[in-house]
């Protein structure tokens, strides 16, 4: 069973949310071979104060 962590920061509406992973599912599903019912997803909303890139929080670019 492919379990997928997907990490993003806030601000996705839940629609968006939802096309995402129904998308995400259906591409895993057909390239892994396996039933939609068996991929499991799970969405980390991380700000940007506690997200860092280059050396720089994305906060303070």
């Amino acid at each position: 069973m492919p379990t997928l962590h997907l990490e993003m920061h806030p601000g996705r509406t839940l629609e968006q949310k939802r096309t995402f992973v129904s998308e995400v599912t259906r591409v895993t599903a057909q390239t892994l071979a396996c039933p939609p019912e068996s991929v499991d997803i799970l969405i980390s909303e991380v700000p940007r104060d506690a997200w860092a890139k280059a050396g720089k929080l994305l906060a303070d670019a």
